[in-house]
């Protein structure tokens, strides 16, 4: 597509990347979960480095993102990559470019020598569930997330 790059975000993009989350949350229907700040953001992501963000820009302006950090295969022997966050402006959706985010990201992990490319979806988001089939990805059937947080990791962890 003409007019766009695909870049790694730096620290001065916290502040797209936490309006990028807050659209994602809206369109998920959970933004009451967001307690994001552009200063946690830079914290875990930049410094930490405990994660990184592809920017899809179009003509210069960061129309979608990619957030993504290793996880590991014991199988496999190996890190992989899991995509937490795949957003795309919804007018500008339909135009390729969650797929050029995707083609990066398996690109990145091609080159780093990981063996897989992991992320969840919504079982109620047909339209990310086909474009997801499309490019050949197979669904994890067998599998279901288990998730701690707030009060219940706090008590887990005493």
């Amino acid at each position: 597509m003409e007019g766009l790059t695909i870049r790694f975000a730096e620290e001065e993009d916290c502040g797209q990347i936490l309006e990028f989350i807050r659209a994602l949350a809206a369109y998920e229907k959970m933004e009451d979960q967001v307690v994001a700040t552009e200063e946690l953001l830079g914290e875990w992501i930049f410094r930490k480095r405990k994660a990184e963000v592809l920017l899809a820009c179009l003509d210069g302006k960061a129309v979608g993102f990619a957030l993504f950090f290793h996880n590991f295969s014991t199988f496999l022997g190996r890190a992989g990559f899991f995509l937490e966050d795949l957003f795309v402006l919804p007018e500008y959706r339909g135009k390729g470019l969650g797929k050029a985010l995707l083609r990066n990201l398996a690109r990145i992990t091609v080159e780093r020598g990981c063996g897989r490319l992991e992320w969840n979806c919504l079982d109620w988001n047909q339209p990310s569930i086909d474009f997801y089939l499309s490019l050949g990805a197979s669904p994890m059937g067998e599998w279901t997330t288990y998730r701690l947080t707030g009060e219940t990791l706090q008590r887990l962890a005493e």
